[in-house]
Formats: structure tokens, C-alpha cells, sequence
């Protein structure tokens, strides 16, 4: 079941999601044929429960597509929205057709909500807020958004009024997690792509009358590439597992509920510090392999690596995980052996 939904999202995407239609997305275009497309084909609806019409698949099951997501740079937040639609549908909350990302929210001197970095927020129609324990579903359009560095992500600001009206999730979601678990299969994603179009480039591109990937110092590059993007995708699949029996409470499951729930936040934490730790790595690497073409507007390599680079930093980059496994480590609450138990998916016997 899980190959069949991959490999359906895989040809709808290399159908309807190519490099053309990302640029014109990127560039103030409209996302709703694409969203429409992946809408009906029911690819968002993936994880709501079958008894309310949806597929009832798990994280892991789903975990390939948001893999998809990555490798094809679409310019959607489609992870958030397969979790976003299972969590409102399951506690019977009207479900916005469209677009849902997830945010997280601050209080300001204005006493307005303010969400900075909202990833895909540009395309999003509504928005999962989590501010102070709280979670609800706000539009975009009851916001006034800011753009951000990165083309497709939004800052917005909501009226008190907005917040107080909106939709309440009756067990808040820590979507600063969630966030993290579905960039780090969309991080591994694009890692392979990257190394993928770095090894065929090497293969294509000739200087002194052979293939650059004949020159040793390029097949040493690739094959760290090749290394990173390995790790970052086990560390990514492993995140997506139930958490192993008789793990501690204090590592296992807090903050992920609803259709992810089971799922352990410290593997989450691994997975994010591992694939965000890549991402940095690769896309030097393969800008590096590339030269300056790789930079261009018209080539694509640089469609996946500005995302490697966006990605790392949204929902925390590695050094704000890697504080957070340090603290798991270090803590009076568990054993070294939980940590490891969860983090490596290793059962006892």
C-alpha cells in the first residue's frame, strides 16, 4: 500500500509538478491547478481516519510521499496539509479546501498573534496556530502577511479578534514538531535529488577531454554526498516510527497527537539535527560539483538547494536539536539506554 500511494504522488508530481511550474509558482503565479490535481486525485486526505473518508494511513505510511514533496520542490505545504486535515476532520472542524501550514505563534506589545516563517504560508489558505498551549485554524487572508527570505514563506499577523473566533484543536499540537518531522522527509527528499543531478552532471559535464567524474577529487565529493543523504533519510524514516514498548514517557510522545501520535519527539529532534546538518553540507557540495551554472535562475539545481538552505532553518536547524538531545542525554528522567533505544530504533530482546 505504501509503494502504491508513493509511486501514484511520484507520476501525478512528475506530471504536474515540474521545474516550470515551481518557477511560475515562485514568481506570484497560482498554485490552485496544483492543488486542485493532488486535492482530487486524494493525496491530501491521505491520513483522515477511512470512517471519515479518508485513506487512515500512519506517518510512516505516508512518510515516502512527504519524501515526494522534497524531491519535486513543490511549491505547497501538501506534508502539513495530510496531518492538518486528519486532525481537524477527526474532531469534526470544518476543513478549508485548501492549503494548510503550520505556525508558530507569539503574542506582541499590539496584543496581535504573530507567526514569523510560516513555510509555504504564500500558498497556504489557512494556517495551524500554536501560541501558549493553544491551537487553532486561522485563515491567511484574516492576517496581514510580510514575505520572508525565502519566496514561498510568510509572516502574518492576526487581529485578537481573528484568534478568539478561530477554530480550537481540543488537544494542542506542538507544530514546531510536527514541522520538524515532515522538513526532515522533504530534507531527505531533496537531498537525493540533489545528489542524484550532481552524479548525472558529473557523468554529462567533460573538462581536459573526460567527464568530470573521472577526476578524483569529484568522485570524493559525491560519495560524501551519497553518505550524507543515506543518513539523513534512515534518521528521517526512523522518525516516523512508533515509539519503541517501555520507552520513558519523558522522551516517547508529548506534543504530537492525533495522527501522529505515538510518534517519538526525540527521534524527531535526531531527525531534523541529521537532515538539517546534511542539507548544508550537500548543497555546498553540490554547487561546488556544478560550478557557477549551478547558481542560474535557468538551471534547476538551485530550485532544491534554496530549500536544503530554507528548510534547515525552519522549525530549528541542527544546533537548536542538538541542545534538545543534549538535555534528553543529560536527563535525571532517563537512561542512556532509552535514548538509544529511541533514537536508533534498536528493540530489546
Amino acid at each position: 500500500m505504501d509503494s502504491m500511494i508513493s509511486d501514484a504522488l511520484a507520476a501525478l508530481l512528475a506530471d504536474r509538478c515540474g521545474a516550470d511550474v515551481v518557477r511560475a509558482i515562485e514568481s506570484g503565479g497560482s498554485s490552485t491547478e496544483l492543488w486542485r490535481a493532488i486535492s482530487e486525485a486524494g493525496f491530501a486526505d491521505a491520513m483522515v481516519s477511512e470512517s471519515k473518508g479518508g485513506a487512515g494511513l500512519s506517518a510512516e505510511a505516508v512518510s515516502g510521499c512527504w519524501m515526494l514533496a522534497g524531491r519535486h520542490a513543490v511549491p505547497l505545504p501538501l506534508s502539513e496539509t495530510m496531518i492538518a486535515r486528519a486532525m481537524l476532520t477527526e474532531q469534526s472542524i470544518t476543513v478549508p479546501d485548501t492549503p494548510i501550514a503550520f505556525g508558530i505563534g507569539h503574542r506582541t506589545p499590539a496584543g496581535t498573534l504573530r507567526a514569523v516563517g510560516i513555510s509555504g504560508g504564500r500558498t497556504a489558505g489557512a494556517v495551524l496556530v500554536t501560541a501558549a498551549g493553544d491551537t487553532r485554524l486561522l485563515t491567511t487572508a484574516s492576517g496581514r502577511g510580510e514575505r520572508c527570505a525565502f519566496e514561498l514563506d510568510l509572516t502574518l499577523e492576526w487581529p485578537e479578534s481573528a484568534w478568539a473566533a478561530a477554530p480550537r484543536l481540543a488537544a494542542s499540537l506542538d507544530t514546531r514538531l510536527a514541522q520538524a518531522l515532515v522538513l526532515s522527509l522533504q530534507i531527505a527528499g531533496a537531498l537525493d535529488a540533489v545528489f542524484r543531478r550532481s552524479l548525472a552532471w558529473a557523468n554529462e559535464r567533460e573538462q581536459f577531454g573526460k567527464p568530470i567524474g573521472k577526476f578524483q577529487a569529484i568522485q570524493h565529493q559525491l560519495a560524501l554526498m551519497a553518505e550524507e543523504s543515506f543518513a539523513a533519510t534512515m534518521a528521517a524514516r526512523i522518525a516516523c516510527l512508533p515509539a519503541p514498548d517501555g520507552a520513558s514517557s519523558a522522551t516517547a510522545s508529548t506534543g504530537l497527537v492525533g495522527a501522529l501520535d505515538g510518534i517519538a519527539p526525540l527521534r524527531v529532534a535526531t531527525a531534523k539535527a541529521r537532515t538539517s546538518e546534511a542539507a548544508l553540507q550537500v548543497a555546498q557540495m553540490a554547487h561546488a560539483v556544478h560550478g557557477a551554472i549551478g547558481f542560474t535562475h535557468e538551471f534547476d539545481l538551485q530550485i532544491l538547494t534554496r530549500r536544503l538552505h530554507a528548510w534547515r532553518q525552519t522549525a530549528g536547524s541542527e544546533s537548536a536539536w542538538h541542545d534538545q538531545i543534549g538535555h534528553a542525554l543529560l536527563s535525571p528522567k532517563t537512561t542512556s539506554l532509552d535514548v538509544l533505544r529511541i533514537t536508533t530504533d534498536v528493540v530489546a530482546g
